[in-house]
Parts: C-alpha cells; sequence; structure tokens
C-alpha cells in the first residue's frame, strides 16, 4: 500500500471511531451515569492520523456535540475518499504510459 493510501485509511479509521463513538453516545443518552466517550485524534509523524477513545471526566448527554461529531465523520469520509480516489487515477495514468 502506498504511503498515500496508507494516510487515507487511517483518516478513514478515525472517522469510522468518530462516527462509532457519537452513535454510543446517543444510543446511551437516557442512561443514568453513562459517561459519553470522546475520540481524540493525533496526527503522526510519517503521516496519517491516530484516533484514541476516552471517557468524558463527568456523565450526562451533549447531543448537539455529538450530531456535529456525525457531521465531521461524513466531511472526513468524503474527503479521505476523495484522496483514495485520486490516487487510483493518478496511479493508473503512471501505469498506462508506454515507452
Amino acid at each position: 500500500m502506498s504511503s498515500i493510501s496508507a494516510t487515507a485509511l487511517s483518516g478513514t479509521k478515525a472517522a469510522q471511531a468518530l462516527l462509532d463513538s457519537s452513535a454510543n453516545n446517543i444510543a446511551n443518552a437516557d442512561t443514568a451515569g453513562y459517561r459519553r466517550q470522546d475520540v481524540v485524534q493525533q496526527a503522526q509523524a510519517a503521516g496519517g492520523v491516530a484516533a484514541t477513545v476516552t471517557k468524558a471526566s463527568t456523565a450526562g448527554a451533549a447531543m448537539e456535540t455529538d450530531v456535529v461529531s456525525q457531521l465531521q465523520a461524513k466531511h472526513q469520509f468524503l474527503a479521505n475518499l476523495a484522496v483514495f480516489r485520486t490516487s487510483n487515477k493518478m496511479t493508473g495514468t503512471l501505469l498506462d504510459k508506454t515507452v
């Protein structure tokens, strides 16, 4: 896998973690004592991003935050898909050249 694809894949995995945690928070919003999950994303030195799921320090729902997180995850998926498509087109163009 090329470094471009690896970077896009790490972004896709981070977006999935964000979507999963926000969905879990919404599903458990009415659960007494439930502490929300948060996702911390950190850039990696070699490229890409790492996502870590943590627990909030206090109990309680934050629906507006979770809905915004779902929208962020959607846009991260779309951006990384564009990177995959562009990488695929570039590879195809490179391999189509004859000497």
